[in-house]
């Protein structure tokens, strides 16, 4: 007796988040080992890119969006979506063994809260229109409150690109991880675009010759090269148990939120169903307060009667990264 649909969506689903989550954790090591041979990603260092274990990471990243992809096709969202919050959990244990980045208690405590809150906006989430073609899709794209959202979107992103990130974006993670999920709703809608104009053209009704189908696919190209840079940035300045829940409950709500406008599925949302939505809000927002704030509480916390030099220079990496010299009253000695 073979699979049912929702049992290999299920199992597609699974299979995408741990790949996803280890690629967090690959990408991390070579991007360590780039910026110990060369310019760091964080200060706008490419030698990353002739790293084997990042593109190792790279290539493993694919494969779980891939996986991902396809398991839409087999179960419903309700069902895949949450389960990408695996991928922070794989993410947040290899960290602690390959990397040696600890998460304490209220670090695990807002993981769960940012996993728990993201759970309940996919749960209550209103279902939305699938269209039957790439012009039906165009017509929603250029709908008046979707190209609100756009304008809005392009010109957060642009402040935090040319004001936030040159002032702040090394000590605040927002930044980054903000610039990533707002591009990543809208590499969302051209990513559901163009899956639908492949299977389309492969069921006989060819989309290629629409120009709708070849705007969308640029749109997803420059969104998709723009999420890359700045996430690497991320976690080349970030703890990696920090940016992957952070990372998830942005993209997760931006891409919610972007979606609800684009295909009207708020409209006929009964009030327990915003109620629910409203909750989880909430509870994603505590959550990402609370693993902020852990992060924060990390980076700024010494023993008593302790001075330590940062070597290298960089006060955002934890002190089993760098080689310090540390000074506890009048014992001395070099770690």
């Amino acid at each position: 007796m073979g699979l049912s649909e929702n049992s290999k969506g299920l199992i597609l689903a699974v299979a995408s988040s741990a790949f996803i989550g280890s690629s967090f954790i690959l990408k991390k090591k070579g991007l360590k080992r780039a910026g110990a041979s060369g310019t760091r990603a964080g200060v706008g260092g490419y030698t990353y890119l002739l790293e084997p274990l990042w593109w190792a990471g790279m290539v493993t990243m694919i494969v779980g969006e891939v996986a991902n992809f396809v398991a839409y096709v087999y179960a419903p969202a309700v069902l895949v979506t949450p389960l990408g919050a695996l991928s922070i959990i794989i993410s947040a244990v290899l960290a602690h063994f390959m990397l040696k980045e600890r998460l304490q208690k209220m670090g695990i405590l807002g993981c769960i809260t940012c996993i728990v809150g993201s759970v309940v906006i996919v749960i209550h989430a209103p279902q939305e229109h699938t269209p039957n073609s790439v012009q039906e899709i165009w017509a929603l794209a250029t709908q008046p409150d979707f190209l609100i959202y756009v304008a809005a979107t392009v010109s957060v992103v642009l402040a935090l690109v040319l004001h936030f990130e040159p002032r702040c974006g090394q000590t605040n993670i927002l930044v980054y991880l903000g610039i990533c999920s707002l591009m990543g709703s809208l590499t969302v809608v051209s990513i559901k675009a163009i899956g639908i104009a492949i299977k389309l053209t492969l069921d006989g009704i060819s989309q290629i010759a629409y120009p709708q189908t070849w705007f969308f696919l640029t749109v997803a190209a420059v969104c998709v090269v723009t999420q890359l840079n700045y996430l690497n940035k991320a976690l080349d300045t970030f703890n990696a148990a920090i940016v992957s829940p952070v990372y998830y409950v942005m993209f997760t709500t931006l891409t919610i939120i972007a979606s609800a406008i684009m295909f009207k599925d708020w409209s006929g949302q009964d009030v327990s169903g915003i109620a629910s939505e409203i909750c989880g809000f909430i509870t994603v927002l505590s959550g990402t307060i609370i693993l902020h704030a852990t992060r924060e509480h990390e980076q700024t916390t010494a023993p008593v009667g302790t001075v330590t030099w940062y070597v290298s220079g960089d006060s955002l990496k934890g002190a089993e990264e760098e080689h310090l010299i540390t000074i506890h009253n009048s014992d001395y000695y070099v770690q």
